[in-house]
């Protein structure tokens, strides 16, 4: 008999086709025992866990970071908050003595005319003017401005309030007569100007 062409491969040993050929590490490698599987698999756990915790480290750093900086925000927002209430309260106070301030030489005024014993009819008249002037004063450098429009001013129903309607020579809806001066400190009327207007022709 003639010998085959091809040895019988051992039992066991993988059998390299062109499919599948079998990588030169393995054909020296001896086969890992189950403690060898074993010890290596648990390796593999240690190293996992390993880096599990170093996340989790790097994790936890990031969260006290961060839990850190948002007690410093609140904080200073809080800081913030309490500095503009306290501004607040300061310039309504200093808003109320600045209006008080400008009033004192109307006070005086008054007290040194009441003062003056026997003061003739024009005495008592210039110093009223004098006074009115300075009260006058003290309301604009407080922007306390006087709503009184001129006859035959368009009738405004922001600023003006009307009594009556009556007829006139002036256009419909025109302001007649001013009844009562009114006011306003800045752009918000205080209290509105009353007069008659001109009734429609």
């Amino acid at each position: 008999m003639s010998e085959p062409s091809q040895k019988q491969s051992q039992p066991g040993a993988a059998v390299p086709t062109e499919q599948n050929p079998v990588p030169a590490a393995q054909q020296n490698a001896a086969p890992m025992s189950p403690e060898e599987l074993e010890a290596a698999q648990a390796a593999n756990e240690v190293d996992a866990l390993s880096a599990a915790q170093a996340e989790l480290a790097t994790l936890k750093a990031k969260s006290a970071d961060l839990a850190d900086q948002y007690l410093r925000a609140k904080a200073e927002a809080e800081n913030a908050r309490r500095r503009a209430e306290d501004e607040i309260t300061k310039a309504r106070k200093f808003a109320v003595e600045s209006f008080a301030e400008s009033l004192l030489p109307v006070m005086d005024s008054l007290e040194a005319g009441l003062a003056i014993q026997d003061a003739s009819i024009e005495q008592v008249r210039e110093g009223a003017q004098a006074t009115l002037r300075q009260l006058t004063a003290a309301l604009e450098r407080n922007k306390v401005i006087a709503v009184n429009p001129e006859p035959g001013a368009k009738f405004d129903p922001h600023v003006h309030q009307a009594i009556s309607v009556v007829p006139s020579e002036f256009e419909a809806n025109s302001v007649v007569v001013v009844l009562q001066k009114g006011y306003a400190i800045a752009d918000r009327v205080m209290r509105p100007a009353l007069v008659t207007v001109s009734a429609p022709k």
